[in-house]
């Protein structure tokens, strides 16, 4: 898990100890007051949620000290169209790029000053149970929200909010070989510190939100596959030995290793043709190897290709060309 310099928070209702408070980008930069609110966000989440600090520590900084009394009121907030890389079905992780997931959400706020240098909104993923998440991934940096509308009636000021940011996945430090799958969910969270100090703060002056259980993307390793057809040039009617390799992402030793026992296809291009052809099925040995024969009869492409698991994404290798004579 890596450390941040970024401020932590929990939701102080215990709904979901979250790591990933920024104040709004709009009001995160050049005031002091923007700064203070970052600073508290932090030392709430310290101060609240032991739970939080004891599975997530390595990311946090400072100590967590015991919770100050009272609870947080229910921010009449409510989050609509959150999406998290557009709906797709998978965020794919190497082992060492930074892998940056849009998210996008629409808040409705009820005479909530969503303007506020310590009103503080986002969306992370977690794994696992929402009051006990196994792993928490969150941004960087605050979404950027825009104002859509705002209305005044008998009942209060109602402000509309479309935001967008990024959740942003650092594979060696975010990531181990528990989290790969479709156990993941987003949840959506606001908490209105209201000037409290996060060192002694009065938590019944505290407010929170917070949607969770939404749809996340599965988390899968970046695969990759080799091939390589032999000799080249080949006689007619003379062996073609095909050799390849299907490795994937290890989120704990951060390097690539062999993917055992999967079913990978070999296929084959005529050099007219812009069509490959299945030819046989075989399945990747303890290292994640490949090899095959065949004989060898016209000019083309021979690859392998690997349609993908839950945990790992399909890869097909570019095609090698062999020369018959």
């Amino acid at each position: 898990m890596r450390i941040r310099a970024t401020a932590a928070v929990a939701v102080v209702s215990g709904a979901l100890a979250l790591t990933a408070a920024v104040i709004p980008a709009a009001q995160a930069t050049g005031t002091s007051s923007a700064q203070d609110g970052w600073a508290a966000a932090h030392r709430l989440a310290a101060g609240t949620a032991r739970s939080a600090a004891t599975t997530f520590g390595a990311r946090t900084s400072g100590t967590a000290a015991e919770p100050a009394s009272g609870q947080p009121y229910q921010l009449a907030v409510a989050f609509s169209n959150v999406k998290v890389d557009s709906g797709k079905p998978a965020v794919v992780v190497g082992t060492t790029n930074t892998v940056h997931v849009p998210y996008s959400f629409t808040l409705t706020a009820t005479d909530v000053d969503v303007s506020a240098d310590d009103f503080i909104a986002g969306v992370d993923l977690y794994r696992g149970s929402a009051t006990d998440p196994a792993n928490d991934l969150y941004g960087d940096n605050a979404p950027t929200c825009t104002v859509t509308s705002s209305t005044s009636s008998s009942t209060g000021v109602v402000t509309v909010e479309s935001c967008k940011g990024t959740i942003d996945i650092y594979p060696r430090e975010d990531l181990t070989l528990s989290d790969p799958g479709t156990g993941w969910h987003s949840v959506a969270w606001a908490v209105a510190l209201n000037g409290q100090d996060g060192d002694n703060p009065d938590e019944s002056k505290i407010g929170e939100a917070d949607h969770t259980g939404l749809a996340a993307p599965a988390l899968q390793r970046y695969s990759t596959l080799t091939v390589n057809a032999a000799p080249e040039p080949v006689k007619k009617g003379a062996t073609v030995t095909i050799t390849g390799k299907l490795s994937r992402a290890n989120w704990d030793t951060h390097v690539y290793a062999g993917y055992t026992g999967q079913s990978v296809k070999l296929q084959f291009r005529k050099k007219t043709s812009s069509t490959y052809t299945t030819l046989k099925t075989l399945k990747t040995d303890s290292h994640g190897n490949l090899k095959t024969t065949y004989k060898a009869s016209v000019d083309g492409y021979w690859r392998y290709t690997f349609a993908g698991t839950s945990t790992t994404p399909a890869a097909t290798a570019a095609g090698d060309y062999v020369d018959v004579k």
